[in-house]
């Protein structure tokens, strides 16, 4: 008898508050998210809404108030030590007189990785600049070499926080068409983005959080039928409006039973 594969991510009654000058602020409250091996999700959400302080309790950067996060059925920190698990964030994390190449092939060491790390450049569209200083690359580039340093270890599962800003339309292209091939493979894809096109065009499914909670999940079809519009923009605004604050929204039919 085969056995179910843990989920790549599993959230439950997730807290997270930190200390504010009027008291505790919670910053992430009671979220429960299951998110299964080989799917692209897209954590969608305004700022503040505790996106980004949910991807840093699922990599074991900063614990939990309360509630528990397992990354294929085991504690995060452990996942990641076991290679699994590679982020891509926003900021930070580059040294600005490396180049590219040493870049990546300093992370590959970090890893216990021998080999060239080219193929890693590729992959994330940036061999042709491998010479180049990382403070001379442009935004753009220098998110793609952070893509191609969470690619080193072959993680099971990517976080990718705004993975795109700074990228042309090409190289946003690109990018996703990276994005989708290694999910092909069976990687598990977790972004969190402001370009909604980007959710609606290349998720398998999308999370909506507000203020700390979960407030819609399921297809960018299922999200849309959900508010009565054929815009992920209307239903993102919807859901997340000011004056929603301390509702509760239904999760789409398929969302409900995740």
């Amino acid at each position: 008898m085969t056995s179910t594969p843990a989920p790549a991510i599993a959230v439950t009654g997730l807290v997270k508050e930190f200390r504010g000058p009027d008291g505790p602020v919670r910053a992430v409250d009671g979220l429960d998210l299951v998110v299964r091996p080989g799917e692209i999700v897209a954590f969608l959400g305004p700022n503040g809404a505790g996106k980004t302080t949910t991807l840093d309790m699922v990599l074991g950067l900063t614990p939990p108030t309360s509630g528990t996060v397992r990354v294929f059925g085991k504690k995060p920190a452990r996942a990641v030590a076991d290679g699994q698990v590679a982020a891509a964030l926003q900021d930070g994390g580059l040294l600005r007189d490396f180049t590219v190449l040493e870049t990546v092939e300093l992370t590959a060491a970090l890893f216990g990785r021998t080999g060239p790390v080219t193929p890693f450049l590729e992959r994330a569209g940036i061999a042709q600049i491998a010479r180049r200083k990382v403070g001379k690359c442009s935004g753009g580039q220098q998110q793609r070499l952070r893509f191609a340093m969470a690619l080193v270890s072959e993680p099971d599962l990517l976080l990718l926080d705004e993975p795109t800003t700074g990228m042309d339309v090409q190289g946003r292209r690109d990018f996703w068409t990276a994005i989708r091939h290694d999910a092909e493979a069976g990687r598990t894809v977790v972004f969190a983005t402001h370009y909604l096109q980007e959710a609606d065009t290349y998720a398998d499914r999308i999370v909506l959080v507000s203020h700390g909670r979960l407030v819609a999940d399921g297809t960018a079809a299922e999200l849309k039928a959900l508010a009565g519009s054929r815009s992920l923009e209307d239903v993102f605004l919807a859901l997340t409006a000011d004056d929603a604050r301390g509702a509760t929204y239904p999760t789409t039919a398929e969302g409900a039973n995740r």
